[in-house]
């Protein structure tokens, strides 16, 4: 039975609301008030599924996308399609959501058979390697080693009392013939001796490489499955565009970096969305993404709140599906200027100026404008001030610029060394009752979705922070932070991260929700002058 996916909203919830111009820019927006409206039908639903509790509460990202639809009489209705990401207790139809582009569940599919035929070759594998007759083997093989090196060791020990007896009877003056023969005869028995073990071990080792090799076949079978199973199946992921042009994701991702769709591509709830409306004729007009659930152990993920799509599953399908889309442009490629910059500290090696929020600190991939050209523009003559630090695009503060090459090459000393201390204000979203604290969470970066970084204990760099509460206020706090270390998103991590404040800082769109700006603030820095070591201190205030 063909569900209708297609649900409408009310006529209350479209008065007065003005439908977006521009399809929504999935890497990085605000969701439109439609989006919001329909992540609460959603989440109703999801809670009259009894059945499906626990593994929502494990974490599910769920998809939304507004689209109109022409009816019979020629009108125009709004409403959404619900997708979510994956599979949901192990299936992938159900009436309310859209189905997967392409379903690898299907009992009248290929992908079950041979999951089963990949499973049977692992299950032999392990058989294996887990067999009585291999490990005996390997125990009498040890074993056996162990006893031929005593007894040639046994052997070479008479060996050598027999030559010292030969020695002196040399000085006696006992014929050199019978002890030369002795000696020959020796040397051949210990040949013999140890090409006797040799035989006994190759003959075991000989065994056991028999089924080493077999073990390798079983590993060189699966993989040559495995690999042709995933291609099958990237080939039956048929992306539509809204053009009406197809193409599968063996094609789309052959001129990405990786060259293969990574593991899960097409299985996102975004493109499940996006298919689903151009091969039913509907019109994308907004799309947005949430989570539902517990957060997993090392990404961020707030139940209920809205995420960017994935880059590395999902970048390059989006690129190509939303052709023919007027899309939103990135909000990150806009060009900000810098009409006057507040100079905090200048002498002739050191310079301090307060950047403003949504300015890059030096030159980055989607723009072309960065405090670090505003800077060497004000110093059209000799050497270019090189910058000493970072912060975030999106946070404000003290930002160090060294004059000279000897000088920056100090100040980086200074902070490689943690010399130096730094102070930065910031707003969270939440109460936080302990008056001060120290965060220590390695961070790395998540490779498949960048530039977030993740908790990682097996594979972080050591991040550790102290803080101090100033004011809690309307549910938020004011809080003052003192990072030790310098990792990229250190202080946003830690705020937003369950095991840090489990508040994220106000405005942050990766690891909490949007506001008109993110609200961290570097207020000051303090250190030694490596020219004249005298101690310095640069504050520039708070803005919020």
């Amino acid at each position: 039975m063909e569900y209708d996916k297609f649900h409408k909203f009310s006529q209350e919830e479209l008065n007065g609301m003005e439908l977006p111009r521009q399809f929504t820019f999935p890497f990085y927006y605000t969701p439109h008030p439609l989006c919001v409206i329909a992540a609460r039908h959603i989440q109703d639903h999801l809670k009259s599924q009894s059945h499906w509790c626990s593994e929502l509460q494990k974490g599910k990202m769920m998809g939304i996308l507004v689209v109109n639809r022409l009816t019979t009489d020629g009108k125009t209705e709004t409403g959404f399609l619900a997708a979510f990401s994956g599979n949901l207790a192990h299936s992938n139809n159900y009436p309310y959501f859209v189905p997967a582009v392409y379903d690898l569940l299907s009992e009248k599919g290929f992908f079950r058979p041979e999951e089963d035929a990949i499973s049977a070759i692992n299950n032999k594998i392990n058989d294996e390697l887990n067999s009585g007759e291999g490990k005996a083997i390997m125990e009498h093989l040890s074993v056996m080693q162990i006893d031929a090196k005593n007894a040639i060791d046994s052997y070479k020990g008479f060996m050598k009392e027999a030559k010292a007896k030969r020695d002196e009877a040399r000085r006696q003056g006992i014929d050199d013939s019978i002890l030369i023969a002795e000696s020959q005869f020796q040397k051949a028995e210990l040949k013999r001796i140890q090409n006797r073990w040799n035989k006994n071990l190759d003959f075991l080792r000989d065994k056991l490489s028999t089924l080493d090799k077999h073990i390798n076949e079983l590993k060189t079978e699966r993989q040559i499955r495995s690999a042709q199973l995933q291609e099958k199946i990237f080939r039956h992921f048929v992306m539509l565009n809204a053009y009406g042009e197809s193409r599968d994701l063996c094609d789309i991702f052959a001129c990405t970096p990786q060259g293969t769709p990574p593991a899960g591509a097409g299985e996102c709830a975004a493109p499940k969305l996006l298919q689903y409306a151009f091969s039913h004729s509907l019109k994308p007009i907004a799309m947005a993404e949430f989570w539902v659930g517990d957060s997993p152990k090392e990404t961020i993920r707030k139940h209920g709140q809205f995420y960017p799509s994935c880059k590395a599953k999902c970048e390059p399908i989006l690129n190509w599906m939303l052709q023919g889309l007027d899309v939103e442009p990135n909000p990150l490629e806009r060009t900000a200027t810098c009409a006057e910059i507040d100079i905090l500290y200048e002498d002739q090696w050191i310079l301090a100026v307060n950047k403003p929020a949504g300015v890059l600190s030096v030159p980055g991939k989607l723009s072309t404008y960065s405090l670090q050209e505003h800077i060497e523009r004000l110093f059209p003559e000799g050497e270019k001030p090189m910058i000493v630090h970072r912060l975030d695009m999106d946070t404000s503060g003290v930002l160090l610029f060294a004059k000279d090459k000897d000088t920056h090459k100090a100040m980086q000393s200074i902070f490689k060394n943690r010399n130096i201390q730094k102070r930065y204000i910031a707003l969270v979203d939440g109460d936080i009752n302990a008056s001060q604290g120290t965060i220590s969470l390695p961070l790395t970066l998540n490779p498949n979705e960048r530039p977030f970084q993740i908790v990682s204990f097996s594979h972080g760099k050591p991040a550790i922070t102290k803080y101090e509460t100033i004011e809690c206020k309307n549910g938020k706090t004011r809080i003052a932070f003192y990072p030790l270390t310098g990792r990229t998103h250190q202080l946003r991590v830690h705020s937003a991260h369950p095991e840090g404040l489990n508040a994220p800082i106000v405005g942050d769109t990766l690891y909490g929700t949007h506001s008109d700006r993110l609200y961290l603030h570097a207020e000051s820095i303090t250190f030694t002058h490596p020219i004249t070591g005298k101690p310095i201190e640069i504050t520039a205030p708070c803005p919020f």
